[in-house]
């Protein structure tokens, strides 16, 4: 018989639903007890009832200017041309105030200190205009009065919602406990951050940051977030640790060993001390989540989130967070919600609801989505999102240009100050964005191909491409692509940088890897860049020119999105060598055979040329700083940059 390997495979709303029922007939599902806590730390908690005024504010008529006391009927007849006189004294008709002090008893009215003048030896004051009653007076109970509702129930506590209380009279406020949610995290691999950071992994080592970004999910959502220290794979070791959890905790997270391999152990240990009611979701990522609870009085839910970092942030967003907003009395997080418009097609397997992440922009007044890498071990993607778009069960993908609906990540005003740049990758972007990110702007990079770019500048989803497209035909670049792609656009093209490109190979060149002509020996494996990217189109030229078939390079099928991903895939030694560009190779302390050397432009449209959005682009690339950093990195040249040249395509 084949083994099962998930107990469960259901949808995401019957899991929701289980675990639902669960917290509902224990007992779980209200929220959690109250608890009173000085003002000085009630920042951000939630109110566990209503708080009701027990003194008015202010609790006295109150002057509302320095100035002078006075009945306003004394004030009658006061003009420009005719003005009234009145005496100053304690029992009136008039006497000086500051601001905040009390109104005396035969007063209604304040005339500011800058209307009316001293005289009769400073024994009374002139004044050339009437006052109504009770002008510049706070009257009692103006903020609040006594017996008033100040704050309702479930509600989040702001820095003035502090002053709000203390203002009515209380000291301390009745908020909900703070769940405790315990974070076990599991796997023999695993070694800290300060570990990497103090020493050279071993390979097969992996640094545990879960435990680190599940706890400030928790802490953000409102919880008490307490982490273990790692736990080895040992099914005694995590059921000692799930035993001790159970007893301090509201809610126990066991990180990895959800899935069905020879070590993963974390259904088996729930069940052991309780009961499993899911394991294994129809979610991507996040597929192997498991769902339990340990026994007791009362019982303690426990779930059990895949090892990859993406899943776990995801299983926090699904599962953890709808819990602890029940436990504190308010509703689940509701992110805003944007349509935009697919930059390319997105395929999706029927079967399961995924959640993937985008990078968003503003172009020609549309949003527009770029799905980032969908690996649920690429943490980075997580980073670099603005938003998440949600694939249903039985849909198999998305077409390029279909409007989808996208939860936000990110505001929406930092959206729209977003430069989109879709096309080649390049070292050099990185260090563009973030000499951007000085200018109050944003810039956002999807690798999608020099191609790519074209293509999607084109189609109005991107404001720049970056290219370095060679044409066989002339040995110039970009061009004669710019006019077949962009037919009928007006089109700018800026340099940006000059760059080496060769072929990437191990510390030391063990393969004795000289030039293209390598990349038919039967002992080398080759690692390729995407189809569209223009590093890929000189590889081909080259190959080419020598009479090279690719079904003869080793490993030509095999694609990269980024040249840091060529070369982390030679120093990994899945490949022995990738064409790249020199930077890469000097990021990774690998050796480079130099090749060739290219133009890397930034393409755009006019109109984005000639308005606000790409200024502080055009900024930077005159910005000498920004010149002397690229130029100090290996195999650049910013000779030609931000030379501009147009194009009638």
């Amino acid at each position: 018989m084949q083994r099962r390997i998930y107990l469960d495979d259901i949808p995401l709303p019957e899991a929701r639903e289980r675990m639902s029922k669960f917290l509902q007939n224990n007992d779980l599902a209200g929220p959690m007890e109250a608890e009173k806590i000085p003002l000085s730390e009630a920042a951000g908690r939630i109110t566990a009832e209503p708080v009701w005024a027990s003194l008015s504010s202010p609790g006295y008529h109150a002057s509302a200017m320095d100035g002078y006391a006075v009945k306003s009927k004394e004030s009658s007849g006061a003009t420009e041309t005719s003005p009234v006189r009145i005496p100053l004294g304690p029992e009136g008709p008039a006497s000086y105030v500051d601001t905040g002090d009390p109104m005396p008893p035969w007063a209604d009215a304040v005339v500011m200190i800058e209307n009316a003048e001293l005289v009769d030896d400073d024994k009374a004051i002139e004044i050339r205009a009437a006052v109504a009653p009770w002008t510049s007076v706070r009257p009692m109970g103006e903020d609040l009065v006594a017996t008033e509702l100040v704050l309702p129930a479930n509600h989040c506590l702001s820095p003035v919602d502090l002053g709000a209380i203390a203002g009515s009279g209380h000291a301390t406020v009745s908020v909900r406990r703070k769940p405790v949610v315990v974070i076990i995290p599991t796997g023999t691999e695993l070694i800290s951050p300060e570990e990497a950071e103090s020493r050279a992994m071993k390979p097969g080592e992996i640094i545990e940051y879960n435990s680190l970004m599940l706890a400030a999910q928790v802490e953000s959502w409102g919880g008490e977030a307490r982490r273990y220290s790692t736990v080895i794979d040992d099914p005694e070791l995590i059921r000692t640790a799930l035993g001790r959890a159970a007893a301090e905790a509201d809610l126990v997270v066991m990180i990895a060993g959800s899935s069905a391999g020879s070590e993963d152990y974390s259904a088996s240990v729930i069940g052991d001390l309780g009961e499993v009611f899911v394991h294994g979701i129809a979610v991507k990522p996040g597929h192997p989540v498991i769902l339990g609870m340990v026994k007791g009085t009362p019982p303690v839910p426990v779930i059990g989130s895949p090892g990859y970092p993406v899943s776990c942030a995801l299983t926090g967003e699904i599962f953890i967070e709808p819990i602890l907003s029940q436990w504190l009395g308010r509703s689940g997080r509701q992110r805003h919600e944007t349509d935009a418009v697919m930059s390319r097609k997105l395929h999706s397997a029927a079967g399961a609801e995924e959640f993937v992440r985008v990078a968003l922009g503003e172009v020609d007044g549309k949003t527009v989505a770029a799905p980032l890498q969908r690996g649920a071990g690429v943490i980075s993607s997580l980073v670099k999102a603005d938003g998440i778009l949600r694939i249903p069960t039985l849909s198999e993908g998305v077409d390029a240009g279909e409007m989808v609906r996208v939860s936000l990540l990110r505001d929406p005003a930092e959206i729209r100050r977003t430069i989109v740049h879709i096309g080649s990758h390049d070292i050099c972007l990185d260090v563009l964005a973030q000499y951007i990110a000085g200018r109050s702007s944003r810039f956002t990079s999807s690798n999608a191909g020099s191609l790519g770019g074209l293509v999607a500048l084109k189609r109005g989803e991107a404001h720049v491409a970056g290219s370095h497209l060679l044409d066989p035909a002339t040995g110039s670049f970009n061009d004669s692509y710019i006019r077949r792609y962009l037919s009928g656009e007006k089109v700018v093209v800026i340099s940006f940088v000059h760059r080496e490109q060769g072929l990437i190979t191990a510390k030391g060149n063990p393969k004795g890897i000289r030039d293209f002509s390598d990349l038919s020996r039967e002992d080398l494996r080759y690692v390729n860049r995407q189809r569209g990217a223009g590093t890929r189109v000189l590889l081909d030229y080259n190959l080419e020119q020598l009479g090279i078939d690719p079904e003869q390079v080793p490993g030509y099928q095999r694609e990269e999105y980024t040249h840091l991903a060529v070369a982390a895939a030679v120093q990994s030694g899945a490949a022995d060598c990738g064409l790249g560009i020199a930077a890469a190779a000097m990021a990774l302390d690998l050796d480079f055979v130099p090749l060739a050397h290219e133009q890397y432009e930034l393409v755009t449209l006019e109109r984005f040329f000639e308005g606000p959005v790409l200024k502080p682009l055009l900024e930077v690339l005159e910005d000498q700083e920004f010149r002397k950093t690229v130029d100090s990195m290996a195999g650049y040249s910013t000779a030609d940059m931000g030379r501009v040249r147009k194009i009638e395509a």
